[in-house]
């Protein structure tokens, strides 16, 4: 008997289009390995059993079923975009249990395809830091189960990497999608300004979050980035977009000042370096010329963001770590509206981009926290735990230049190591051209070796 889960959006689909196997059939495999893991994981907040079968029957009965470029694809949606009939709770006791009355535009774009949504995932409270736990459950690494997931995408991240779905919809204001896929050794981009809709929140951080895929190959990433944008192929991918020689530029600098890249992920984009040197792209060191003041702008553009969501919250029901983090971005919100910080970081960076066309650094600085209860510890421990080990995502949501975490390489526990490409706006189809090269030259696991409950 063939087995489904593990296999990738793109088998799934094809199978179903062609009637091999029943939207249901790979449906109902899904759910009974996310009933056998995620006690252990902690993925999903919620898992639409009954609704997800049912909507799994609809995709099967549908006219258009053998164009459907996700047909019958089990999918998750992090916990802060509408799922119809189900309630959003942002990782928070002070959000409203009311069911969402239609799907935010990427969830209805997915269902469109073809995918069934199967459950809402894990996030940190209002999606504000790097580690995903609170008051609704804790997400844990498949592949180091002490390990924190990551944030805020860690449910979406921890349910892929497990073989609970294929792919997972997240998004990302300062690395929530590219910090959690690089402890999880997945793929993910996220897009450049307007590529796919946003709606997150209350002005989507000031512009700096985008919604976007997660996946264990890049061409489940492609695919479901198409999806999302609602075009033919990956946004700004014409003829020539992903072939040719690129220049690319190599830096183990981290733009927060005072934090150090770790041996693994520094190994890890050497490593890659020499792979794409071999593939016959122009690489070379080189650092942006990030200022000074990086770490400022990112922290008032952080707690300013999340201070403008928390407005029609009880502040009293919102955990310390973020009452404080709400408390300093609303002495921030007026600076941070003017956009001038961003301004002059796009003017500064730009000249760097017009000399090279993609920029390789490490994903993170160093592995995730120990999993655990962040949320109950103070705002200064979270950041400095934030700051420490993922320094390298933030400057390109300032930016709002696409960017994506690649896994690549291991850590000495086994788990993957990963590398960040960022490019100026309008370079998704060359970063996933270049990601794809990576994988062709240096395959990864794709699926954590989570084991099973003992007795099962």
């Amino acid at each position: 008997m063939t087995s489904w889960a593990g296999r990738t959006a793109v088998e799934i689909a094809t199978a179903v289009r062609e009637k091999r196997v029943t939207p249901r059939e790979v449906v109902a495999e899904h759910l009974a390995r996310i009933e056998r893991l995620d006690g252990r994981v902690g993925a999903f907040r919620v898992v639409r059993a009954e609704a997800a079968l049912a909507e799994a029957d609809e995709v099967a009965a549908r006219g258009d079923l053998a164009g459907l470029p996700l047909a019958g694809v089990p999918v998750a949606v992090k916990d802060n975009l509408a799922v119809r009939g189900e309630s959003m709770r942002v990782g928070s006791a002070a959000t409203p249990d009311t069911p969402a009355g239609q799907d935010h535009e990427t969830v209805a774009r997915l269902r469109a395809a073809g995918a069934v949504v199967v459950g809402l995932t894990h996030v940190p409270e209002l999606c504000v830091f790097g580690t995903t736990d609170g008051v609704h459950g804790t997400s844990r690494n498949p592949w180091d189960l002490t390990r924190s997931a990551g944030g805020s995408s860690g449910g979406s991240a921890a349910a892929v990497a497990a073989g609970m779905v294929p792919v997972a919809l997240g998004n990302d204001g300062m690395g929530s999608l590219r910090i959690p896929a690089a402890n999880c050794g997945l793929v993910t981009i996220k897009p450049g300004l307007g590529v796919v809709p946003a709606d997150i929140g209350d002005g989507d951080w000031f512009g700096m979050s985008e919604n976007g895929p997660l996946a264990t190959t890049v061409e489940d990433v492609r695919l479901m980035l198409s999806v999302l944008a609602g075009t033919d192929g990956v946004p700004g991918g014409g003829e020539t977009a992903g072939t040719g020689t690129r220049r690319i530029a190599v830096s183990l600098r981290s733009p927060l000042a005072g934090v150090t890249i770790s041996r693994p992920y520094a190994a890890a984009v050497r490593e890659a370096a020499g792979t794409l040197i071999k593939a016959g792209h122009q690489v070379r060191r080189a650092d942006p010329p990030y200022p000074m003041s990086l770490g400022t702008t990112a922290l008032t553009h952080w707690a300013a963001g999340t201070a403008v969501d928390a407005r029609e919250l009880e502040t009293r029901l919102l955990a310390r770590r973020t009452r404080v983090h709400v408390a300093i971005g609303r002495r921030c919100e007026r600076s941070v509206r003017s956009g001038d910080g961003r301004r002059r970081l796009r003017e500064r960076l730009e000249p760097f981009f017009g000399e090279y066309d993609v920029l390789l650094t490490p994903a993170l600085a160093r592995r995730s926290p120990k999993a655990g209860p962040w949320h109950e510890r103070g705002w200064l421990r979270n950041v400095a735990a934030n700051s420490s080990y993922s320094p390298m995502t933030p400057p390109w949501n300032l930016t709002g230049w696409p960017a994506m975490a690649v896994p690549f390489g291991t850590l000495p526990s086994g788990a993957p190591c990963a590398v960040q490409l960022v490019g100026g706006p309008g370079s998704e189809a060359v970063l996933l051209d270049l990601a794809r090269q990576l994988e062709e030259r240096r395959p990864w696991r794709r699926t954590a070796p989570v084991a099973e409950p003992s007795g099962r």
